[in-house]
């Protein structure tokens, strides 16, 4: 069995930890990136993805783009075509996807089902929002001295180090389909995670509550992103924030 994995997206926020755990020193880890390094390569072009996957037994496959309609289905197809038959894909998706009707839900659910179709064995694990995801949006959301708060939306944050505790597991593991969703501790309407991140920071916003038309609003009060069912992460936000704001500093990005 051939011990060597691939990660793609393993430069971002959550690539980074999966690299950082796979790194033990009995395996060979390759990290397809577009950043200049031992395998560059694009997904959406296919460049360089031949020789990434060639000899590797397992993929991790943490690439997305939510920025840019089909490219997430685009780099899938290239990357299942380059993939030697065996090869075990593990697949990092989003609570949800089957019945929220926000694009990139969409998209990513129809990644999920390329992957099962594709003939390849495969491990699919949807997570809830990253504490990183949920602080970088906050932090948007607060910019100003009045801050507008989507009216009934909850959000079930968890640590990206958690996540990528389990995918590491699933990684080393025998493929095993679609395996139960993971969630954090907590499911927290999004004005008290507001209130939780200004009280982190040191700062004073007015909040207003805000009524976001549309359909994709609507899945988000009706909470289809959350799994409460599933709280397996440990880690709180406020616990998140605790360890990563300095009140008064600065404010960091996401990926």
């Amino acid at each position: 069995m051939n011990e060597s994995i691939l990660v793609t997206g393993g430069t971002g926020a959550l690539g980074r930890e999966v690299v950082d755990r796979l790194k033990d020193g009995t395996r060979e880890v390759r990290v397809l990136s577009r950043k200049p390094g031992a395998y560059q390569g694009n997904l959406t072009t296919g460049e360089g993805v031949a020789a990434a996957v060639a000899g590797v037994g397992t993929i991790l496959h943490l690439a997305s783009d939510p920025r840019t309609k089909g490219s997430d289905l685009e780099g899938t197809r290239r990357l299942i075509d380059a993939a030697a038959p065996g090869t075990h894909l593990v697949y990092i998706s989003i609570v949800g996807v089957d019945r929220h009707p926000f694009w990139y839900y969409q998209e990513k659910y129809q990644v999920e089902r390329m992957i099962e179709a594709s003939g390849l064995p495969y491990t699919i694990l949807r997570a809830t929002q990253f504490h990183d995801f949920a602080r970088f949006l906050i932090q948007g959301m607060t910019r100003m001295p009045v801050a507008p708060v989507p009216a009934g939306w909850s959000v079930q944050p968890v640590d990206t180090g958690e996540v990528a505790d389990r995918l590491v597991e699933l990684a080393l593991g025998a493929p095993a389909g679609r395996v139960p969703d993971m969630g954090g501790p907590e499911v927290l309407p999004l004005r008290e995670m507001v209130n939780i991140y200004l009280r982190a920071s040191g700062r004073r916003r007015i909040l207003v509550p805000i009524w976001v038309p549309g359909k994709t609003a609507a899945a988000y009060r009706a909470g289809i992103h959350l799994a409460p069912e599933h709280k397996t992460g440990k880690i709180t936000f406020a616990e998140f924030l605790a360890a990563t704001v300095k009140p008064g500093g600065p404010t960091k990005g996401y990926g």
